[in-house]
Parts: structure tokens; sequence; C-alpha cells
């Protein structure tokens, strides 16, 4: 038995509490998402969009296969997770990649979550009503 092995580049995005694990091979445009088809996981046409973007503008759609695997967030945070994952997965197939996907802001990691709530409060910062009488 021979064992092909597939070069393969790894990517970990991460949005809020949303991360997102990219394997960038060679291939024909494949897109699985947690063993599911792109369209399937990601119903909106504009996540879809938001994932693919790097790839769109700097490379070949039809010549990488990406699996995503993510978890975690909502939607929108996996997306941006995995646009992240993309990224830094095509930069280290192609360092030239870098400068072009900085540029554009696809390799700069969203830092905000939600902030914590405290005691004596409603939310993070909201208040009570207060009462005067």
């Amino acid at each position: 038995m021979v064992k092909k092995t597939v070069k393969e580049f790894v990517g970990v995005g991460r949005r809020k509490t949303a991360v997102a694990s990219v394997h960038l091979r060679k291939g024909s445009g494949k897109v699985l998402v947690n063993h599911l088809e792109f369209e399937k996981y990601f119903v909106s046409p504009l996540i879809r969009q938001l994932i693919l973007s790097p790839i769109q503008k700097f490379a070949a759609p039809d010549r990488y296969d990406l699996v995503i695997r993510v978890r975690g967030g909502g939607i929108e945070a996996q997306g941006m997770a995995a646009r992240l994952g993309v990224s830094r997965a095509l930069v280290l197939e192609n360092e030239e990649m870098r400068a072009p996907l900085k540029d554009l802001g696809f390799l700069t990691r969203d830092a905000r979550k939600k902030e914590r709530k405290k005691y004596g409060l409603a939310k993070a910062r909201k208040r009570y009503q207060y009462s005067k009488r």
C-alpha cells in the first residue's frame, strides 16, 4: 500500500468566540466546511464571497481545495474567522502574497469580543434605573 502525501498549508483564524482551521491544498476548487458542502453550511452568498475573497483576488479559485473546520460563535464570526484562516494559509503557500493581503486587511485579526457583565449592573455597562423616590 502506497500512501500519497498531499502538501497542505494550515491557517487558523479567530473572531469573537469562533475558531476556524483552514487546510489549503492544490486541487480543483472544492470547498468543504465541517464535512458539508460549502453552500449547505454557509447559505448566505455574501459570507461565501467573504471567505473566498483572498483566493479570488490573488490566486485562481479553481487551483485550490479548501477543508474548513469551524467551531463557536455565529455564522458571521465563523465566516470572518475562515477568511483570516484562508489568508494565513495563502501566505504560508506563497510569502509574496503577504503585502497585498495585509493592505486589504485580510491578515488583521479582529480582536473585539463581548465585554463581560459586571456585578451590580444590568449588563456590561447598563445600570438599573435610578429612582429618587
